[in-house]
């Protein structure tokens, strides 16, 4: 079994959901971030989510791409990505997915990608925008190495799309809110809550929600009808506010705990 869906297996039998936080490697610096994987980890996070940065993140708000501006200005790329994930490694057996655009993947070389980051410990790639009719390649190179690929749904996916990537993903399939771009919220979208049920009907995969999930009301209420819920925009804001903070790795880390069931 793999170590995604061991996870989502145990929390089952637990009668619980997830939690996912998403942080962009090398921001503040990479250093930062091995420290946030072991702390998130001891803290409770389900799954991590690391974002590969990237110079056009079209599908994220103001606070991640921020988040990707400042990583770039470190030089940080998938192989230093990859050297952290092994360090970490070292301290937490949390399982780990890269979230990347395409490009910076397809740059490392795909091949290379699957057999170096189940090398490190990766254990899933989600691609924000690669098509599922056009990922075949990537998908075979990931199977290949026993690695998850991790589809996105969105409330405007059709009956046929999510059928398709109901048959494709593996691990889990990650349900965007509501349309648009990534960032916090005031309130959590109804529309996700269908979106889930829709999933359900054609896949027995947990089902994540995130985009614009920000507090801990937020949290219980997706785990009212989610497997797990994925917050990002609001812990990278956190990452943002305590820079240069000695204590950062430690605020931050007690910001996600807060956002987790009994907290």
């Amino acid at each position: 079994m793999r170590r995604i869906e061991e996870t989502f297996f145990r929390l089952k039998k637990e009668g619980r959901g997830g939690l996912i936080p998403f942080i962009t490697a090398g921001d503040p610096n990479l250093d930062v971030t091995r420290q946030l994987i072991v702390e998130f980890a001891q803290g409770g996070a389900s799954i991590i989510e690391l974002g590969v940065p990237f110079s056009d993140p079209m599908a994220d708000g103001p606070v991640i791409q921020r988040s990707s501006e400042r990583a770039l200005r470190n030089a940080v790329g998938i192989e230093e990505i990859l050297q952290i994930v092994s360090e970490a490694r070292e301290h937490t057996d949390v399982p780990i997915v890269l979230f990347s655009y395409y490009n910076p993947l397809l740059q490392f070389g795909l091949e290379r990608l699957a057999q170096e980051a189940a090398g490190v410990g990766v254990d899933g790639v989600l691609v924000t925008d690669l098509a599922p009719e056009e990922a075949e390649n990537f998908q075979n190179a990931l199977s290949a190495q026993e690695l998850d690929m991790i589809y996105l749904v969105a409330p405007t996916s059709t009956e046929d799309r999510l059928q398709m990537i109901a048959r494709r993903a593996s691990g889990f399939i990650y349900a965007v809110s509501r349309t648009g771009v990534t960032g916090t919220r005031e309130e959590s979208s109804k529309a996700a809550a269908t979106l889930v049920a829709r999933v359900r009907a054609v896949t027995d995969l947990p089902v994540a929600v995130g985009f614009g999930i920000s507090n801990k009301t937020q949290v219980d209420e997706v785990l009212g009808y989610a497997d797990a819920a994925v917050v990002g925009s609001a812990i990278v804001a956190e990452i943002e506010k305590q820079a240069g903070n000695g204590d950062l790795v430690k605020q931050v880390g007690g910001f996600m705990r807060s956002l987790m069931v009994g907290a």
